[in-house]
């Protein structure tokens, strides 16, 4: 056995004796160990196999909702989804999140605009999580596209979190958790003008904000490679860093600041094997893979396939905080250990609750959220 193999193997025991005694008693921190669990990956990564030890919270993803009715949908994958991850880790918390980048942001808008709409889309998802034992509540709408909308996320997170509260009173239940997953605090363009969140409602009404600290390279540019999650960019305010001071420039505590981290990398086909950083000369996004099955991605599990079947040289970018590899014209970026550490050493030096990984189906070997972990309570 190679001596590489044999010190992965033994981290990994450690990590799974480690991270066994940790969720056997259920302590008293508040942080955020998190992750995204997509029911379509249900094929390959069932709930029954989740190593749950190695997370504070799990969320569901995604609840639909039902655009002429605008109440949260039921899955049959919810029903035992709780009780399943709780298995490896009683101490587990799960929230139901709704939405996601396929949903239909218009639908969503329209909900918002409106008190009795609103009132449905919020019974509605309260009921859904106490029916299944859910713990909490998280809101994926892939983006407000002006200020109008953004108004009235500010007036849905407050009166969802009256609701929640109102509930746990009439029941005598511990109100349920909220969050939501958002960009860039103020001053950005997705889908719309500039706009900026309702840090005030935010700040008053949610448990935590699920920063996406990622995608910011794409297919939709295939002129040059790009690092899609880069902690830092000197050359522009795309980044990670940036992302995250924006939130507590607003007025978010950093203690309702959840870092995000991607699973999975971005690829293209370089223009010249002879440039081969990032920022390189490229020419389309990299090939459909047989898991992430979309042009241009590749889950982390591929990522390290790839990289042991191709001898694939594998750098690590100091000055952004990211990692690249490259082998004839394909070229990846993505995180791997090194930056995964580095990054939940930014988080905990910024005083953040804690982090969350897209998504927990696309690690290899639960790698990267290991990593996450043991240096979280380094």
């Amino acid at each position: 056995m190679k001596n590489s193999q044999y010190m992965r193997i033994v981290f990994l025991a450690l990590c799974l004796f480690y991270c066994s005694a940790e969720a056997a008693s259920c302590g008293a921190s508040s942080n955020v160990k998190a992750a995204y669990w997509p029911s379509y990956t249900v094929s390959f990564m069932p709930p029954a196999s989740i190593n749950a030890a190695l997370y504070s919270h799990i969320l569901y993803a995604f609840a639909d909702m039902n655009e002429q009715t605008f109440q949260v949908e039921e899955q049959d994958l919810m029903g035992e989804f709780t009780t399943t991850v709780q298995q490896k880790n009683p101490c587990v918390k799960t929230l139901i999140s709704i939405g996601g980048g396929g949903s239909n942001s218009t639908a969503f808008a329209l909900m918002a605009t409106n008190p009795i709409r609103r009132a449905v889309f919020i019974k509605s998802a309260i009921a859904l999580a106490r029916r299944h034992a859910f713990h909490g509540l998280d809101l994926d709408w892939e983006f407000p596209s002006n200020t109008t909308e953004m108004e009235n996320l500010g007036k849905l997170f407050s009166e969802w979190r009256h609701a929640i509260n109102l509930e746990s009173r009439s029941s005598g239940r511990p109100p349920l958790l909220l969050s939501a997953a958002v960009y860039y605090a103020h001053s950005f363009v997705v889908y719309g003008e500039h706009r900026s969140y309702p840090s005030a409602s935010i700040a008053q009404n949610l448990d935590w904000v699920n920063v996406m600290c990622f995608d910011y390279h794409g297919s939709w540019d295939t002129s040059a490679t790009g690092a899609h999650a880069a902690l830092y960019d000197s050359s522009s305010n795309i980044s990670t860093s940036y992302g995250i001071s924006s939130w507590v420039e607003s007025g978010i505590p950093p203690e309702k600041v959840v870092m995000g981290m991607p699973l999975y990398g971005k690829s293209w086909v370089l223009k010249s094997q002879n440039q081969t950083g990032i920022g390189a000369p490229a020419v389309a996004a990299g090939p459909k893979q047989n898991l992430s099955d979309e042009s241009g991605i590749m889950f982390y599990s591929e990522i390290t396939d790839f990289i042991r079947d191709t001898h694939a040289t594998e750098v690590f970018d100091t000055e952004s905080v990211s990692t690249y590899c490259y082998v004839g014209e394909l070229w990846v970026g993505y995180d791997n250990q090194d930056s995964v550490a580095a990054k939940v050493k930014f988080a905990k030096q910024k005083g953040l609750l804690g982090y969350f990984f897209w998504a927990i189906s696309q690690d290899s070997n639960w790698m990267l959220s290991t990593t996450a972990s043991l240096s979280w309570n380094n």
